[in-house]
């Protein structure tokens, strides 16, 4: 019996002695090795595109490289179920999404009083009559009723504007008071051109024309 254990191993140990089975081993070995290092590798770059923590990633190949060649599968194992599951391109994508859809909502305008979806050149609301915009009087587009003024022409509704007949009645009396400026200017201009004799003087009578004899005694001769 003993011998008969003796030849199994016998030829089990010079089965393993060949030289194609060491070879095999050996590169099997190095096939291990080989994949435990890129398991490593991995997982450090996949944990960069997940994470934007810079130690995770070095703490992800570690975890595997302490594992050995032998339990490295393991270690690979537990990687994939405490990692993030989403990477950051993806979560990027994801909230771009959401970011346009949330626009496409709110681009779509909706009545104040009864939340009824609106048009956007609609003035009134035709469920409950609520006034949406107004028609600036300037330039006939149509504004917001919160608005201060016309963005397309300047309009400003918060000033009041000056009637034109109120104007007209104020032009005729600013011209009266510009003439009367005017012959003040004048005669100060004249009166400073003057002699100094003739200021000192005081005012200028007017010269009397002689009063013709048929003026004077109107009575006839006798």
């Amino acid at each position: 019996m003993d011998q008969i254990f003796q030849s199994i191993g016998e030829t089990i140990g010079s089965f393993f002695d060949s030289a194609p089975v060491q070879f095999g081993l050996r590169a099997i070995g190095i096939y291990l090795i080989v994949i435990w290092l890129a398991s490593a590798y991995w997982a450090f770059r996949d944990m960069q595109q997940r994470s934007d923590n810079a130690i995770l990633p070095y703490i992800a190949a570690a975890g595997i490289i302490l594992f050995t060649p032998i339990f490295f599968i393991l270690a690979v194992w537990i990687y994939k179920i405490v990692r993030p599951h989403e990477k950051i391109g993806e979560v990027w994508e994801r909230n771009l999404a959401e970011e346009a859809l949330l626009a496409e909502v709110e681009s779509i305008h909706h009545c104040p009083t009864c939340e009824k979806r609106i048009d956007d050149e609609w003035i009134i609301c035709p469920n409950c009559r609520t006034r949406l915009k107004r028609v600036c009087p300037n330039c006939s587009r149509l504004v917001g009723m919160d608005w201060s003024l016309c963005a397309w022409c300047g309009k400003d509704f918060e000033r009041r504007d000056v009637p034109a007949a109120a104007a007209v009645e104020a032009l005729p009396r600013g011209r009266d008071a510009t003439d009367r400026i005017s012959a003040t200017t004048a005669a100060a201009s004249t009166s400073s051109a003057l002699p100094s004799s003739v200021r000192n003087a005081g005012p200028v009578r007017p010269a009397t024309a002689p009063i013709p004899a048929s003026a004077q005694d109107p009575l006839p001769e006798r």
